[in-house]
């Protein structure tokens, strides 16, 4: 006889608490919203995880990529996932028996979730149907591949899991890269890590341990970073990088709230020490390719991969092993004296890259963003977006994804190409990369 439908196993995915460092990809890209969050964990809802996958691959540390064989009636609710340090281990076989499972049965493949019916319209299709409705879902876009001439990424060397659970930095440089006296506070710091391997790429990101415990007496989490330096550091030769924070003083909704982590690091002074896991990432990565095009789209310090992608660029070019690949960037912030880097941005040669300011906040101007600046110059990114080798990256606050990928079906549109066919390749050739927060 079969088993009672209630007493059925399913396979019940769950986060890690201990390897997540809560950057809200998987959230922000789970097509059915199964995936939220408070202060401490992310956590899966198994009423309406259907199992699609969309969230492994892009996932940094692998901490979403857990299974557990569960009754039915007794998968873990989000509440009791939310109050975790650790993963539970597998319900022992007595335990299964207990509730009412028949010994050797095997997991449902789909959750407690109806999964979705197939359908024939490409994602590409769907998606861009999809924005206009208000149901935008940047997995459908975002390439999870890097680009093929991409450099090999180290991975997760030091962690809760790893042998090493961090690495010590030392603080080497700790300077503000926006004007004085502005709100908008953000700080170029600079981290050394002595002879201790920590090899890095452009477009990877690190981990940040704060030191102390939250409200609840719980060591902080780590918070996550993008690496703002090209691969062989900041100051070229030494096991060093540098990151681009914002002094946190109010959430998005702009209620007061003092980031623990962001004025950690913004407050630290030469000498200082700093705990560190990673390195995370192995898709946001530049290509290669010397004669690859590289547009870049970003807002505030969504600048930092996109610095460390010019800044490499740049010393290639001044080693005389530049070849001639574009470089573009898109950046956007509420004023100029918010903008990040915005003085040594203006030093760089013309012929080098081709930059275009949005500022939505300056007085007596009209509010201006990336995606506009994009449409302006549709005639110069139409033939980028059937180029092969021409990579696209945007990296910012998430709200702005919708935007850009809107303003590239227009680009796509005025200069006579089939979006669906264009976005399909971006996506499977590894050249369109969203990272956003």
């Amino acid at each position: 006889m079969n088993a009672p439908a209630e007493a059925a196993l399913i396979k019940q995915h769950l986060i890690d608490p201990e390897i997540c460092i809560r950057c809200n990809t998987c959230e922000s890209i789970c097509p059915v919203k199964a995936i939220t969050h408070d202060s401490r964990n992310y956590v899966v809802d198994a009423g309406k995880c259907n199992l699609c996958m969309d969230c492994i691959s892009p996932c940094p540390t692998g901490s979403i990529d857990n299974w557990r064989q569960m009754p039915r009636a007794r998968a873990y609710t989000v509440e009791e996932q939310l109050g975790w340090d650790s993963l539970p281990g597998e319900l022992p076989a007595e335990q299964l028996a207990q509730a009412g499972v028949a010994d050797g049965a095997a997991a449902e493949p789909a959750s407690l979730a109806t999964p979705p019916s197939p359908t024939t319209a490409s994602a590409a299709s769907s998606a861009s149907a999809g924005a206009a409705a208000g149901s935008f879902n940047s997995a459908q876009f975002g390439a999870t591949l890097p680009p093929w001439s991409a450099a090999h990424a180290y991975t997760n060397l030091y962690g809760p899991k790893a042998a090493e659970k961090t690495i010590t930095a030392t603080v080497m440089g700790n300077v503000r890269v926006t004007e004085v006296g502005k709100e908008y506070d953000t700080h170029h710091v600079v981290l050394d890590f002595g002879p201790m391997p920590f090899p890095v790429l452009e477009g990877q990101s690190i981990a940040i341990v704060p030191p102390g415990a939250d409200a609840s007496g719980r060591p902080h989490h780590p918070r996550q970073y993008s690496i703002a330096s090209p691969r062989n550091g900041e100051r070229p030769g030494y096991n060093n990088l540098s990151l681009t924070i914002k002094r946190v003083l109010e959430d998005y909704s702009g209620k007061p709230v003092r980031g623990v982590a962001s004025n950690y690091m913004c407050d630290l002074k030469v000498g200082d020490k700093v705990q560190v896991i990673g390195p995370f990432g192995t898709s946001f990565l530049m290509p290669n390719h010397p004669r690859s095009h590289i547009v870049m789209i970003c807002t505030g310090t969504g600048s930092a991969p996109m610095r460390a992608m010019t800044e490499w660029r740049r010393r290639l070019r001044a080693s005389g092993k530049f070849e001639g690949g574009k470089l573009m960037l898109f950046f956007g912030a509420r004023t100029k004296e918010e903008l990040p880097y915005f003085g040594p941005l203006q030093n760089l040669p013309k012929d080098f890259i081709d930059i275009n300011f949005s500022f939505s906040r300056t007085p007596g101007q009209p509010k201006t963003y990336v995606q506009d600046l994009m449409r302006k110059r549709a005639a110069d990114l139409a033939p980028l977006l059937k180029d092969p080798n021409a990579y696209f990256y945007v990296c910012g606050l998430k709200s702005m994804e919708e935007g850009v990928v809107l303003a590239l079906r227009e680009v796509a549109a005025e200069g006579g190409l089939d979006w669906e066919q264009v976005a399909a390749s971006l996506k499977r050739e590894g050249r369109l990369h969203l990272e956003t927060y």
